[in-house]
């Protein structure tokens, strides 16, 4: 390094003051004090310059005062700025792949007028007992039915049988499902309730049997719908095995009128001769389908609660007006009628009512059992109950006589 001429280290270092006066000022608490002020000032301006960094970052423009007291051009002002940032924090699914655990949407199980075309599942129900002579003619309308046979399920229970009614319902289901136009799935369930009433015309319709007939096909409908009925059906069709004449599209004109339940007019051909000619009486059967009358409520308010009040019978006198003494099949099928009660030949449903515990009790509810005790229970939730006063079902004829129907 260059110096000035005649300049040397030895006399710059003359000039420096001793290292013990140095020592003697780095020590002096006055010294001391002011380098520590010094030191909390620059600390607190740095800290400050940062926090006025993020203040400026997140200041909310606008009055210092209430939305509710600002002027509406202070408000225009308030909101004029940048609106406050929001972050979304959004979270990855959760996948599960454990295979005990199975997930079921009902909310895309809808029961709509065009069910065929929605592609909407039916559930074809029928309890059977001693039923064997009825199965062939059975099978031969349910294979007629125009709803298309993929999307339609059926479900037998066998109780109490003491004929072959097992074994020919096997057969049965056995032929039909080998036949190119089979239906999507059948299932029969077995379940005895300890029934022992005969079959005939004076043990099934007899007024002292009606109480306990009426509770134990309540009971078995229940186990029947309990078994079989799954997420994915949307209506429920209750058909009962001796039905002899239906139209083969009944199911799309049903659910096209798009009622919660809803039956056909029950009735069977008799042929009786009149001058010489056989004549089709057109007899009415099921006086199950009524209209409530206040004969009917105040005879209830007089019964026990146990006690199940059979329709029909000439031992209660209700004078409720009964949709099988009405309706021609001659007019518009399409015709409705609202009831309080329903026969359960054929009923269709759908199938949330029984999802929601709609169901035939198996008791005594409002003095009525099994599918009145039904159409009672639906009423009491809000639910409607039609008929179709001209749409006709042709069930067996069982000579029974006038007022045992």
């Amino acid at each position: 390094m260059l110096v000035p001429k005649g300049y040397s280290w030895k006399a710059a270092k003359a000039r420096l003051p001793p290292s013990r006066a140095v020592w003697h000022v780095l020590r002096n608490t006055r010294f001391l004090l002011f380098v520590g002020l010094a030191g909390i000032i620059l600390i607190l301006w740095r800290s400050m310059g940062s926090a006025a960094g993020e203040m400026q970052r997140f200041y909310c423009w606008g009055p210092a005062k209430a939305p509710m007291q600002m002027t509406p051009n202070e408000n225009a002002e308030w909101h004029g700025h940048m609106q406050t940032p929001v972050i979304f924090n959004h979270h990855r699914p959760i996948e599960v792949n454990e295979s005990s655990i199975s997930h079921v949407d009902l909310n895309v199980i809808k029961s709509t007028p065009k069910a065929d075309a929605n592609q909407e599942r039916v559930l074809i129900l029928t309890p059977l007992r001693d039923a064997s002579p009825y199965l062939q003619k059975h099978f031969d309308l349910l294979t007629q039915l125009s709803y298309p046979h993929n999307l339609i399920d059926l479900a037998f229970l066998v109780g109490d049988s003491t004929d072959d009614t097992m074994a020919a319902l096997a057969m049965e289901l056995d032929r039909v499902q080998k036949t190119s136009d089979a239906f999507n799935s059948a299932m029969i369930v077995e379940k005895d309730f300890g029934v022992t009433h005969g079959q005939d015309v004076e043990d099934r319709h007899g007024f002292a049997a009606q109480g306990p007939r009426r509770k134990a096909m309540g009971r078995a409908r229940n186990y029947l719908l309990n078994t079989a009925l799954k997420p994915e059906h949307s209506w429920v069709y209750w058909r009962d095995v001796d039905i002899v004449d239906s139209p083969k599209k009944i199911i799309e004109d049903f659910v096209a009128h798009d009622k919660d339940v809803l039956v056909p007019n029950i009735w069977f051909h008799r042929y009786q001769e009149k001058n010489g000619k056989k004549v089709d009486i057109e007899g009415r059967f099921d006086y199950n389908s009524w209209v409530e009358s206040p004969e009917g409520l105040k005879l209830a308010a007089t019964l026990d609660k146990d006690t199940v009040l059979a329709e029909g019978y000439k031992e209660y006198k209700t004078n409720r007006k009964y949709m099988a003494k009405m309706g021609n099949w001659r007019d518009d099928k399409d015709e409705e009628m609202k009831l309080d009660g329903i026969g359960g030949v054929n009923i269709i449903v759908k199938a949330d009512v029984h999802r929601s515990g709609i169901n035939f009790p198996c008791y005594a509810f409002e003095n009525q059992a099994e599918t009145e005790g039904f159409a009672k229970m639906a009423l009491r939730a809000g639910y409607g109950v039609y008929g179709l006063p001209n749409y006709i079902v042709w069930h067996i004829d069982t000579d029974e006589k006038p007022g045992n129907a």
